[in-house]
């Protein structure tokens, strides 16, 4: 009987010193992406016990493109892991909920995949798996919101818009003026941007305007040819 509760509480021990001492929360399979965007994937971490911990998180296994580079952010920190292992503590009961897996997405369409086994710096056995997979695709066309033999113009973004948004357009005669003005729903004019012939893309400052509705108007020399809504949220 002695020798049954002897083996019985050795059993008991080692369940707990095997026990895991984190929980990881389940993610997404894959994560989707363009060509020249991050992609970050979410990552939960809790420490389950009543002490602190500190984990290991060691990447074991990669498959990305040649343009592409793989790291962690914590806090809205993105941290350049130029080695394999990348560590995290953890309070007694704590949750991390602010850490990303990120991946840029470089120049190639495709799918990368990541794998990765976190563990306990105290006990390595205690540990747990993560795979991760990544589909970057390519960016869609944009369509052109206005077309002559003098100028191309593509719809600004993003739209609603809160600091500063973009205009892509080409001048396809160098013998014309073209410019965008910002106005309020007055018509009071906010701002005027030239087009440049040499260039092929204008940013559009806004993150001194109130909240609201603008427009914007291409003015070709100074005929106004195309007015269209901008919305502002600062």
């Amino acid at each position: 009987m002695k020798i049954l509760l002897w083996f019985s509480s050795i059993l008991l021990l080692c369940n707990i010193a095997v026990g895991q001492s984190f929980e990881l929360s389940p993610v997404q399979d894959s994560y989707k992406g363009l060509i020249g965007e991050t992609v970050k994937a979410p990552l939960r971490i809790k420490n389950t016990t009543e002490k602190s911990i500190t984990l290991y998180i060691k990447k074991v296994n990669t498959e990305i493109g040649s343009t592409q580079k793989n790291y962690f952010c914590l806090d809205n920190a993105c941290m350049d892991q130029r080695g394999e292992d990348f560590s995290l503590k953890l309070e007694p009961g704590q949750t991390i909920n602010s850490l990303l897996v990120a991946l840029e997405s470089g120049l190639v369409a495709g799918e990368s995949n990541v794998h990765y086994v976190i563990y306990n710096k105290a006990n390595p056995t205690d540990q747990a798996e993560l795979d991760l997979s990544f589909r970057v695709e390519e960016k869609p066309e944009k369509e052109s919101i206005y077309n002559s033999r003098n100028v191309q113009l593509h719809d600004v973004y993003p739209n609603p818009v809160n600091d500063y948004a973009f205009v892509e357009y080409k001048i396809l005669n160098d013998k014309i003026k073209a410019r965008i003005v910002i106005h309020n729903i007055l018509g009071t004019v906010i701002s005027e941007y030239a087009l440049p012939t040499i260039e092929t893309k204008i940013k559009i400052h806004t993150e001194e305007l109130n909240s609201g509705i603008y427009f914007y108007t291409l003015y070709i020399d100074n005929d106004g040819v195309m007015t269209r809504k901008l919305i502002v949220k600062n």
